[in-house]
């Protein structure tokens, strides 16, 4: 079973603590987008180091393997790290040895390698929520859950739609499907045995869905979770006019793929690429009702 060493438990941000802005995967393509993400940061009294990631390209990924590496572990930390943007390359970095530090990691999507390969090293303080470039547009009870995460480490509980009964506890992982099942073999895939997963994605047709998962059952990752819970699933229905018997739907792949596992199931939490990204702190100990639909961080 996953476990956090003690010596890395992060503390509560205060106000004038500082912020590196790291940009490990595909370039920026809205500046805009994420100076309105750093006045966020900046109104809850943080102190935003000057960013060097605007407009800086090596092909379709923002800079050179090495510039992106030692700007994910910078040689004067800072007490919280915030990525840019997704897309692609934050994977490519785990080929080289990572020096992790104590602190917090705010990021989702293709930051969920690093996410996982920290949590998989026993680190605190990863944070599975909005990037700069989206953290403005975030409705103002994300925005606000954040920051008690951050400041406060607490936050509210979650609601879904509940799919099996029951209620387990066990450390909480977050993860996007896609970039999640490109890590399982890796050393820097978590334990899973007896946690608590939740996974989203975007741009996924159901069968790949059906795939991925399938994947991780051949795997048996799926087999020894203590609850699961389905996050948001943007863009991932069929194609309209798809012929009714040549296709499933999406929510049909996710409950099929799932309901055999007898363990407590949430589905459709505000989790994942949609204007609504609940904060979750990856690692901490988290109970899950099924029957509720319920999703509930326990106090550290």
């Amino acid at each position: 079973m996953l476990h956090l060493h003690p010596d890395t438990f992060v503390k509560p941000l205060q106000s004038g603590d500082e912020v590196i802005t790291v940009a490990v995967s595909s370039a920026l393509n809205n500046d805009l987008a994420l100076l309105d993400g750093l006045k966020v940061l900046e109104s809850w009294g943080l102190v935003c180091r000057p960013q060097a990631v605007s407009k800086r390209y090596w092909g379709y990924l923002a800079g050179i393997d090495s510039v992106r590496y030692h700007e994910l572990h910078p040689k004067e930390p800072a007490p919280l790290l915030a990525f840019a943007r997704g897309g692609w390359g934050a994977a490519r970095l785990l080929e080289r040895p990572q020096p992790w530090q104590p602190g917090w990691l705010l990021g989702f999507s293709d930051v969920t390698s690093l996410l996982l390969s920290r949590l998989s090293a026993g680190f605190d303080g990863g944070i599975h929520g909005p990037l700069l470039t989206s953290l403005a547009s975030e409705p103002l009870w994300s925005k606000e859950r954040l920051r008690s995460l951050l400041f406060e480490n607490t936050v509210p509980d979650l609601y879904g739609e509940s799919w099996n009964k029951g209620i387990a506890t066990g450390p909480l992982v977050v993860a996007n499907l896609t970039v999640a099942s490109h890590l399982l073999g890796s050393r820097h895939m978590p334990d899973l045995k007896g946690s608590i997963l939740v996974l989203e994605d975007v741009g996924e047709l159901p069968y790949r869905i059906d795939r991925m998962l399938t994947q991780w059952r051949l795997t048996g990752q799926l087999q020894g979770l203590a609850g699961l819970a389905f996050g948001n699933f943007s863009e991932c229905e069929a194609p309209e006019g798809e012929p009714f018997n040549e296709t499933f739907q999406l929510q049909e792949v996710l409950k099929e793929r799932s309901q055999d596992l007898e363990i407590p199931i949430i589905n459709n939490l505000p989790v994942g690429h949609c204007c609504g990204n609940a904060a979750l702190p990856q690692g901490r100990l988290a109970t899950i009702d099924g029957g509720k639909g319920l999703l509930k961080i326990l106090p550290s």
